[in-house]
């Protein structure tokens, strides 16, 4: 009976032990900073597609609000630089964890700006030669997916976004 209790209250102390670390996970400035800088970064870009009258639907509005990628200013660039700017003021530049962002945010500012620009190029030409052959009568073409990358310019906003909202999360209290 005695080691009955004795497992309730481990569970108990257990539990708020978990709750405690929920709290501590989904209030930690890092994360917050992360967070706050991709949804103003895709805030920032609904807004300029809303007021240039590129957003049709309802729909559009959403997705461009929380899935869409591609356009100024990049949140890829804006959240590893938020998450690079926290990390180096709360753990100082010379941290492993803070030498790990940074190879990560020059992984994902080189893929955005190089790579995924590069395979949606290519997937907007071979669109257009797929389309004409399939006119032609030649092949049966299905388009496959422009996956948009950055302008440096895109990123670059991206990140001076990311870099001041890091900055904001780390200084201001």
């Amino acid at each position: 009976m005695l080691l009955d209790k004795s497992f309730e209250y481990g569970k108990i102390e257990n539990m708020q032990n978990a709750r405690g670390q929920l709290h501590l996970f989904l209030t930690n400035p890092v994360l917050l900073s992360c967070i706050f800088s991709w949804l103003l970064a895709q805030f920032i870009k609904t807004l300029i597609k809303l007021f240039s009258g590129k957003v049709h639907s309802i729909k559009e509005l959403f997705e461009l609000l929380f899935w869409q990628t591609g356009s100024m200013p990049s949140s890829h660039s804006a959240l590893v630089a938020s998450l690079c700017t926290t990390i180096g003021f709360r753990s100082g530049i010379n941290s492993d964890v803070f030498i790990l962002s940074l190879c990560f945010f020059f992984v994902t500012i080189r893929d955005a700006v190089g790579v995924r620009r590069a395979s949606g190029i290519q997937a907007k030409v071979l669109n257009k030669l797929g389309k004409k052959l399939a006119e032609e009568g030649i092949i049966d073409y299905k388009s496959i997916k422009e996956v948009q990358g950055h302008t440096p310019s895109e990123v670059a906003i991206g990140v001076l976004l990311g870099f001041f909202t890091g900055l904001a999360f780390s200084v201001l209290k």
